[in-house]
């Protein structure tokens, strides 16, 4: 939405953006590190106790697509082992490979999100469109009406918006449009390598959430990790050639709001599940849920930033091609959405957040390439060195589920 997450959905699954090990081999896989293959997130130490999200159990039951569940079993991936006895996973119509879904989740949360964010910053830089809460509230409303004709025709069911519901869940999207704006301010004003290696921000900030919000503490190798990034991030800063304050500080707040939105949606979705009519709430119905309070807190900003006059002067939008990109980045929205909270309901929140490490390397190639961002020795050295620094966090990772 850039990241739709965001987050939602998550921003989400498996946010370590790692493909997701097999239960039995890569438990420690760096693209599980403290994932919940089970749907199921333990608060450890005690801290907030188990939340059984039913979203979890929906994504283990039922296909991508929305059909039918296979199976009702939990399993936690942060605990490494099944929640429920074998023999339950025997009743199932069909068995179901846990980790092949976390895997087919990472891959399309990694594809979606890096099409994303080079989609977002063509139209933000390519086209030089300077309406970003109007972009975010096109791709919210795209996703939307995608999920309501997809419920409507029966592919996909969703829970009935309630005030109960919006109330709980209100928090939560505040959080989720505030991420977005912040990314859509931040992507106009820095390239997209830069961007990458700042988000590593976000994954010290989640780490530091964890262990006050959910008493989840990391051994001392993830914490020199964490370090690592943040030297990344500053030097990267440092030799950025195209070093924008502004954009540096929209980026920040992003960091800030992301980690928020992951710990938060960790807490809510408990309450959420059971103010639901049917006492779930799948990813589908997240989606909606998101993508649609958001549009009444993205029209109100879209009126007190004054963008309603520069859309009225902007010869954009008589261009077919321009409302074919920005549809298409409403399109990949919603996937990334679905992703992100799929992806989310398989790890924890430090590994959603370091979904960026799977893709970044490719990611800010591509973003250097396609936008001729000027660079220097020193700045790709920086980028380098975050880039590596989240594959040795993906290590300490699995290092630290293995000794657990």
């Amino acid at each position: 939405m850039g990241p739709r997450v965001l987050p939602l959905g998550i921003p989400m699954g498996s946010p370590d953006g790692s493909s997701e090990r097999h239960i039995p081999e890569d438990i420690n896989s760096p693209l599980l590190n403290g994932e919940k293959i089970g749907f199921m997130i333990r608060e450890q130490n005690g801290g907030a106790g188990s939340v059984s999200s039913p979203v979890r159990r929906e994504i283990a039951n039922r296909s991508f697509s929305g059909t039918k569940s296979f199976c009702d079993d939990d399993i936690d991936l942060e605990d490494g082992k099944l929640s429920k006895d074998r023999d339950r996973i025997s009743r199932c119509y069909k068995p179901v490979k846990i980790h092949n879904q976390a895997l087919l989740s990472g891959l399309a949360y990694c594809i979606s999100s890096c099409s994303m964010i080079l989609v977002n910053k063509f139209v933000l830089s390519g086209y030089d469109f300077n309406a970003g809460i109007s972009l975010m509230l096109y791709q919210n409303f795209v996703s939307v009406i995608i999920v309501s004709i997809l419920s409507l025709l029966g592919i996909i069911t969703k829970e009935p918006l309630t005030w109960k519901l919006i109330k709980v869940w209100l928090p939560v999207n505040v959080i989720f449009v505030g991420m977005l704006i912040t990314s859509m301010f931040s992507l106009k004003y820095i390239n997209v390598a830069m961007v990458t290696v700042l988000k590593n921000v976000t994954n010290v900030i989640t780490a530091f959430g964890e262990m006050y919000l959910f008493m989840k503490h990391h051994d001392n190798k993830v914490w020199a990790a964490l370090v690592l990034m943040i030297i990344s991030a500053i030097s990267g800063g440092i030799t950025d050639l195209s070093f924008n304050a502004v954009g540096y500080a929209w980026q920040i707040a992003n960091c800030f709001l992301t980690a928020s939105y992951s710990l938060t949606l960790r807490r809510v979705m408990d309450t959420a599940k059971q103010v639901t009519k049917s006492g779930n709430l799948n990813e589908f119905s997240m989606v909606f849920l998101n993508n649609t309070l958001s549009l009444p807190l993205g029209l109100l900003l879209v009126l007190v930033f004054n963008e309603v006059e520069y859309l009225t002067k902007t010869p954009l939008l008589k261009l077919p091609m321009f409302w074919l990109v920005i549809t298409s980045s409403g399109v990949l929205g919603l996937a990334i959405s679905f992703t992100s909270m799929w992806f989310l309901h398989q790890t924890g929140a430090t590994t959603y957040s370091l979904v960026g490490s799977l893709n970044k390397i490719p990611l800010s190639i591509a973003g250097i390439l396609l936008f001729k961002v000027p660079t220097s020795i020193e700045n790709f050295l920086s980028i380098l060195f975050g880039l590596l620094a989240g594959v040795f966090f993906a290590k300490a990772k699995m290092r630290e589920r293995s000794q657990s």
